[in-house]
């Protein structure tokens, strides 16, 4: 664990009150919101569950985690980490690696066999979700465990959605995803494989269902016309993802090209790579500041002998010969065709321009009001316009990932759960965020981050198995040791030692401090040494 260095307290020999017996301004010890969690799409108490690993307390970690979050295993994996973006120790030598950490927790979650909490008292209320992907498995967690029945009807002969058919095994292993569906599905939440819902006014009147809420994913591949001779060397990476993910070896050739720049073409090319193609292209119109995929993707994408033509567009495909176009940006950034061609080789072309929802079941549904791109407008409740039918995950506007998935279900279930008992959710004002500028970091001491361990690119390529593994249990610890614990009170005893006129009261362990205000003159001295921003100076009351 890194040392936090009580030696390093400022020099107070000459410190004295700055407002004297007659005090402008008083301490006062509060709470701010880490930035982490304001970052967390899924809602997660980030810096609780961090304390408590660091702590040792992992059964307590995983437990605050799935209060939020019912699959940290695969939000360990397959998250973008936003909260490791807005990690304030970024700013001092580099974030948190909280993924690793998350993913370490839901581990050891797994092989200890931790339950789920056992859900409250039976409402009598029936709800369905259409979809059983990340946000219909999240809402349909948080509806059971109100004491709500919950069954989820979809299409798929398992659950899981994208995370089993799109996100290939190499970053997402089958038997991490199925133990922490199970678990779900063990606390009474029935799944109806193989069905696809049409008529949605129909099934919830036949089904006796009281609400319902429908997720279902972004399956439908866009497509664009390319001249090709034989037109079936070119499939779409949601089928071929999905035929990979059910087992099957579609031939490939040894040249691939990808139409596209999202995840989605980054997990086709790596892929293709892994199904034998020697040389792999990512054919992206745009450059590379522009494409969608995350940067990470594209340059493990790069690492496994993926190419990438940036400002290229795909003209005609008379296989193996596949033209390109060279594109340039106009002054608005726009990329404009220059008439310029290339001559590349690909045996196979696979097409990811993206996805989009299959939402046309609901047009038949009364209120509910489809987007120009098929996505379903809903209230901040998110609710549609028709009473009781809420939606969310890709089917409406927002970023497409796992973990914006299963903050839709989360914020869906408690609104669904106050729509059925007659309430208005209500929630508490957010705190400010606790910025880096606000903290005083003498307490901290430089603390390399630990490094995940990860196969080379010559071993990933030579099957499906997983690229990167997780820390052990002294790394874990080790790393969640590195939270500033940003805007919250960890204890560390500086302002007690600080004050020069002892007005600091300590209540306890867990209990914190309060201040002696008949003792305090007002010099600000703790909150000049509070490394975590947990005290401010107000102005005195007149």
């Amino acid at each position: 664990m890194p040392q936090r260095d009580i030696t390093r307290l400022p020099d107070l020999s000459n410190a004295g009150p700055e407002a004297g017996p007659l005090r402008t301004r008083r301490p006062v010890y509060l709470d701010l919101l880490p930035p982490c969690n304001v970052a967390c799409p899924a809602g997660e108490n980030i810096q609780a569950w961090l304390a408590h690993t660091e702590a040792g307390r992992y059964e307590l970690a995983w437990r605050e985690l799935v209060a939020d979050n019912p699959l940290p295993a695969v939000h360990g994996r397959v998250c973008y980490h936003p909260c490791e973006t807005s990690c304030n120790r970024g700013e001092l030598d580099s974030a948190v690696s909280i993924h690793a950490i998350e993913r370490f927790v839901g581990d050891l979650a797994i092989e200890s066999g931790w339950a789920l909490p056992t859900p409250g008292v039976r409402t009598g209320k029936r709800v369905l979700v259409v979809g059983g992907g990340p946000s219909g498995l999240a809402a349909a967690y948080h509806l059971a465990r109100r004491g709500h029945e919950v069954e989820i009807r979809d299409a798929g002969a398992d659950p899981g959605g994208m995370m089993r058919y799109g996100i290939p095994a190499y970053r997402l292993p089958r038997d991490v995803l199925r133990a922490e569906i199970d678990r779900i599905l063990a606390l009474g939440v029935r799944f109806t494989a193989g069905h696809r819902v049409e008529d949605l006014a129909t099934e919830r009147r036949e089904g006796g269902f009281d609400a319902v809420f429908v997720a279902v994913g972004a399956h439908l591949s866009k497509h664009v016309d390319i001249p090709a001779r034989d037109a079936g060397r070119i499939v779409d990476a949601v089928s071929f993802l999905r035929s990979v993910a059910s087992g099957e070896r579609p031939v490939v050739g040894r040249r691939v090209a990808v139409y596209g720049g999202g995840n989605t073409a980054m997990d086709a090319a790596r892929t293709a790579r892994r199904l034998g193609a020697d040389d792999t292209l990512v054919v992206y119109r745009r450059t590379r500041s522009q494409m969608p995929a995350h940067e990470e993707e594209a340059e493990e994408a790069e690492r496994e002998g993926v190419r990438i033509n940036w400002l290229r567009t795909i003209t005609a495909f008379d296989g193996p010969e596949l033209t390109v176009e060279t594109m340039e940006l106009d002054e608005h950034g726009f990329p404009q065709p220059t008439g310029r061609y290339e001559q590349l080789a690909a045996d196979t072309v696979i097409l990811a321009l993206g996805q989009d929802a299959e939402t046309g079941f609901l047009e038949a549904v009364p209120g509910v009001e489809l987007g120009s791109d098929g996505t379903v407008s809903v209230s901040s409740s998110m609710m549609t316009g028709c009473p009781g039918v809420f939606a969310g995950g890709d089917m409406v506007p927002d970023e497409r990932t796992v973990t914006v998935g299963v903050g839709h279900g989360k914020k869906a279930a408690r609104h669904i759960d106050a729509w059925l008992r007659g309430a208005t959710p209500s929630s508490p004002p957010k705190h400010e965020t606790a910025g880096f500028g606000g903290l005083h970091l003498w307490y901290f001491g430089d603390a390399a981050r630990r490094q995940q361990p990860e196969s080379s690119p010559a071993e990933r390529v030579a099957d499906f198995g997983e690229v990167l593994g997780g820390l052990g249990i002294a790394e874990a610890t080790y790393e969640a040791g590195r939270c500033l614990s940003c805007g919250n009170c960890f204890e560390c005893d500086g302002c007690l030692g600080a004050c020069p006129e002892d007005a600091v009261v300590k209540l306890g362990a867990g209990l914190r401090y309060r201040f002696d205000y008949d003792r305090c003159t007002g010099c600000g001295v703790c909150f000049e040494q509070c490394p975590v921003h947990a005290i401010e100076m107000v102005p005195e009351e007149s």
